[in-house]
């Protein structure tokens, strides 16, 4: 698989990498198999998919111990990107920016993870009761400390907002703010936002500061929370569990509404070859928008995590990516 670099470092990782969350948490709790799993990343590995992205809050912990049961095993194969910087509560999760919860959750999260370094470290969500220099300095003296190796931020969640759609995006002011201050402190070496081909915002904000910097970026949800594998039915609902049971992109009529999208997707898919498919493509596009970027697919399956893999071997041309930009706006963004 094609090598992409994280950060101006030697840091490289495959094309395409492994969201690890939906294995643990945010999706149907009824379809999670530890061993299919297990499955899921061994497969992701062989196929060069080495980036494993996963959070101390997904589960919370199982996540980081599901991925230590690979990692006892292959720890040399893999690229770790974890994150820290959110606490799960009986019904919440709160951001905790304070440095010596960094330290401890960093240290438990080695343990979990049955690794002595994390290539990654992630600030999942800024603390608004600590100032993000403190915290981001913690950080930096993990990396002074040999237990981790570089460091990055989520914007996840800092989009453009209600009825932007494609037009205009100035969610992502505060996130460049934040990014300035860190980078006088210690480099920042990735950005972890939403990006894919029904939310593209990030690539006319993130990506240009990116790119400028020798930043890498990681592309969350690049398949749409599963909408852009055209494999979800509209009206056939998601468990009460699941994130997507409240999301307005999900509703039925918003699913039918957003049908035109996929149709464009498998009209190009097609031009492609039978084996191509409509994820592989919405993947092919994230890949296309820098050299810099590594889509983050979520697969709790291995067939899925080789499907995901392979949509590095996908290059779209630039008439397919004219079509693809011609496509109409998603509906159903948060209100």
């Amino acid at each position: 698989m094609e090598r992409r670099s994280i950060g101006a470092g030697a840091l490289t990782v495959g094309a395409v990498g492994l969201g690890c969350m939906p294995m643990s948490w945010a999706y149907a709790p009824s379809r999670r198999r530890g061993q299919e799993s297990l499955a899921a990343v061994h497969t992701a590995l062989d196929l060069g998919s080495n980036l494993l992205d996963t959070a101390d809050v997904y589960g919370p912990f199982t996540n980081e111990l599901l991925l230590g049961r690979v990692l006892r095993e292959r720890r040399s194969e893999a690229f770790v990107s974890a994150k820290v910087g959110l606490r799960a509560g009986d019904q919440h999760v709160v951001a905790d920016g304070r440095p010596g919860y960094l330290r401890r959750a960093c240290d438990a999260s080695l343990r979990r993870l049955r690794t002595d370094v994390i290539d990654l470290y992630q600030l999942h969500r800024v603390d608004p009761d600590v100032p993000v220099e403190e915290t981001w300095g913690a950080m930096a003296e993990l990396v002074g400390a040999g237990k981790v190796r570089a460091l990055g931020y989520c914007a996840l969640g800092a989009g453009a907002g209600p009825g932007a759609g494609r037009i205009g995006d100035r969610g992502y002011r505060t996130t460049l703010r934040h990014l300035e201050r860190l980078q006088q402190v210690f480099p920042v070496s990735a950005v972890q936002a939403e990006l894919s081909v029904w939310s593209p915002q990030a690539a006319w904000q993130l990506l240009p500061w990116c790119a400028a910097r020798g930043v890498g970026f990681l592309a969350a949800m690049p398949l749409g929370s599963g909408f852009l594998t055209g494999t979800l039915t509209p009206g056939e609902g998601f468990e009460p569990q699941d994130v997507r049971a409240r999301h307005p992109r999900f509703t039925a009529e918003a699913m039918a509404s957003n049908q035109v999208l996929l149709a464009g997707l498998r009209q190009v898919a097609r031009r492609h070859g039978p084996e191509v498919t409509v994820a592989q493509v919405a993947l092919a596009w994230v890949l296309a928008q820098g050299p810099q970027v590594v889509p983050v697919p979520g697969a709790d399956r291995a067939p899925w995590a080789a499907e995901n893999a392979r949509a590095a071997e996908v290059r779209l041309s630039a008439g397919d990516l004219a079509e693809i930009a011609a496509l109409p706006v998603e509906v159903g963004a948060w209100d």
